[in-house]
C-alpha cells in the first residue's frame, strides 16, 4: 500500500507554502528520511522528507504552485503505482492540534479538524466540560468560517469578518482574503503606478513575488495604518564600549562567542521593558493590549530579505543564552531554515544600521507592535563635557512609535532610559 507524502505544518501560522522544487526524479526510488521536495514559505524554505521507503510519485503540481498544508503531494510505493485521482489538491485534515489538553469527543474534534475550528474558541457543553459535535456545530453558525491567522489579521486592520468573502476550501476566509481586502480598502497613491516605459527603457523587471512582495505588502500597511512619531537621542556609549572590550575579553573563550553590542544593548531593552509595559503592546480595534511575554525581534539581513526573528520571554534570559539563541536564529535566517513560529509573535522590535556607517534613520515599525528601535552607528565625536571639549564615543537612538498607543513623553521616558543605561553600563547589574 502506498504511502502519502503531505506538505507538513511548518508552525502555528503557516497556512500554505510555494512548491520550489523536487529533488528526485519522478518513480525514482527513495528512502525514509531522504529529503525529496523544497518548499516556501513566506520568509523560509524547507526540505520535505521521504515518510517511507519505495519509488515516489508525483501529484497534480508544478513548481511555482501554492499549495496548503496538509496537501497530499505524492505518494511513496511500488515502482508500477501512481498518484491516485482521488488525491487531490485538498489538504487532509488535521486532526492533532495544541488543544491536546481538552476533553474531545471523536466527533467533535473530527468536525473541528474538518471545518479548520480552533477548539480552544469552543464553548463545552458536554459532560465534565467536554466538546461535543454540536458544541463545534454551535461555533460553526455563530462565526464565519476563518483561519486563526485571518481572523487576527482582519482584527488588527478593523475588518469585520462578517463583510469577508472566503475563497478558501468550503469559503474558508483565509490570509489571502484578508490581505485582499485590506488592499481594496486603503486606495494606491497615484504615484505608485508608474507609466509603463519602452522595453529598451527598463534594465531588469523582477515580479512581486514571495519575501519581496510580503515586505512591500507589511510596510505599506505599516505605513499608511499607525500613527508614527520618531524620537532621536544621542548617547555617550564610552564606558559602554570600554565594558564590552573587557567583558569579550574575559568571556569570548568560555562561551563560544563574543558578546556584540547588539546582545548588551537587547538585554537591556528587554529588561526595561518590563519596567515600561505600555511600549510592549498592540493595538486592536477596540483595545490597547499590555503584552504577557516580552518576544523581543532582532531585524536581520538576509539574501533573500529583512527577517526579524525574535527570542521568546527575551527578559528572562541571561546574556549569554540571549547571544547564543540570537546567533543561531540569525544562522537560520541567512540559511533560509528557519521556522516560522520564530518569525511571529513578536512584541518589539530592534533594528541596527550601524554596520553601515548609519548614525540615525527611521526604521518601520513590525506590526502590529507599538514600537522599534532602530540603532545607528558608534563614531568618535567631540563633545562637551564638563565644560571642555572631549572625544567621545557617541551612538544616536531612534525610537518609532505608534501615537495611537503611546504618547510622546512617555515614549521619551522609555528612551531615556535607554540611553541611561547605556551612558552608565555598571546599572546593568541592577537589571540581571
Amino acid at each position: 500500500m502506498s504511502e502519502p507524502l503531505l506538505i507538513p505544518k511548518l508552525g502555528n501560522t503557516v497556512e500554505d507554502v510555494t512548491i520550489i522544487e523536487w529533488l528526485v526524479e519522478d518513480g525514482a526510488q527513495v528512502t525514509k528520511g531522504q529529503e525529496v521536495l523544497e518548499i516556501e514559505t513566506d520568509k523560509s524554505t524547507f526540505a520535505v522528507e521521504a515518510t517511507a521507503d519505495g519509488h515516489i510519485h508525483f501529484g497534480p503540481f508544478d513548481t511555482g504552485d501554492v499549495v496548503p498544508v496538509f496537501t497530499v503531494v505524492a505518494v511513496i510505493g511500488e515502482k508500477d503505482d501512481v498518484f491516485p485521482r482521488e488525491e487531490s489538491a485538498a489538504p487532509v485534515a488535521a486532526t492533532e492540534s495544541a488543544d491536546g489538553r481538552l476533553a474531545v469527543s471523536p466527533r467533535a474534534r473530527q468536525l473541528a479538524g474538518k471545518k479548520g475550528v480552533d477548539l480552544t474558541q469552543v464553548t463545552p457543553t458536554g459532560p465534565d466540560g467536554r466538546i461535543i459535535e454540536r458544541d463545534v456545530l454551535a461555533y460553526l453558525e455563530q462565526r464565519p468560517a476563518i483561519t486563526p491567522v485571518a481572523r487576527k489579521m482582519a482584527e488588527d486592520a478593523g475588518l469585520d469578518v462578517a463583510s469577508l468573502n472566503g475563497t478558501g476550501i468550503g469559503g474558508r476566509i483565509t490570509r489571502k482574503d484578508v490581505e485582499a481586502a485590506i488592499a481594496a480598502r486603503a486606495p494606491e497613491p497615484a504615484h505608485d503606478a508608474p507609466a509603463p516605459l519602452p522595453a529598451g527603457d527598463v534594465l531588469e523587471r523582477k515580479p512581486l513575488t514571495g519575501i519581496r512582495k510580503i515586505i512591500a505588502q507589511r510596510m505599506g500597511e505599516s505605513v499608511h495604518t499607525t500613527a508614527r512619531v520618531t524620537l532621536v537621542m544621542e548617547a555617550d556609549v564610552t564606558e559602554f564600549v570600554a565594558m564590552r572590550q573587557r567583558l569579550k575579553a574575559q568571556v569570548a573563550e568560555e562561551w563560544g562567542f563574543a558578546p556584540g553590542y547588539n546582545d548588551l544593548l537587547s538585554f537591556i531593552v528587554a529588561r526595561l521593558l518590563r519596567q515600561y509595559p505600555f511600549m510592549n503592546a498592540r493595538l486592536t480595534p477596540d483595545a490597547i493590549e499590555t503584552m504577557a511575554h516580552v518576544n523581543l525581534g532582532m531585524a536581520v539581513d538576509t539574501d533573500r530579505g529583512l527577517v526579524v526573528p525574535n527570542i521568546k520571554d527575551a527578559d528572562k534570559k541571561s546574556l549569554r543564552e540571549f547571544g547564543a539563541e540570537f546567533r543561531e536564529l540569525v544562522k537560520q535566517a541567512r540559511s533560509g531554515r528557519i521556522s516560522p513560529d520564530h518569525l511571529t509573535g513578536g512584541t518589539f522590535t530592534i533594528t541596527s544600521l550601524g554596520a553601515f556607517d548609519v548614525d540615525a534613520f527611521t526604521p518601520v515599525i513590525n506590526m502590529p507592535e507599538a514600537a522599534i528601535l532602530g540603532v545607528g552607528r558608534i563614531a568618535s565625536k567631540p563633545v562637551v563635557k564638563d565644560g571642555e571639549i572631549v572625544v567621545r564615543e557617541m551612538m544616536t537612538l531612534s525610537l518609532v512609535f505608534d501615537h495611537r498607543l503611546v504618547d510622546g513623553a512617555p515614549a521619551a521616558r522609555f528612551e531615556r532610559e535607554i540611553k541611561r543605561y547605556l551612558e552608565e553600563p555598571y546599572l546593568i547589574l541592577a537589571l540581571a
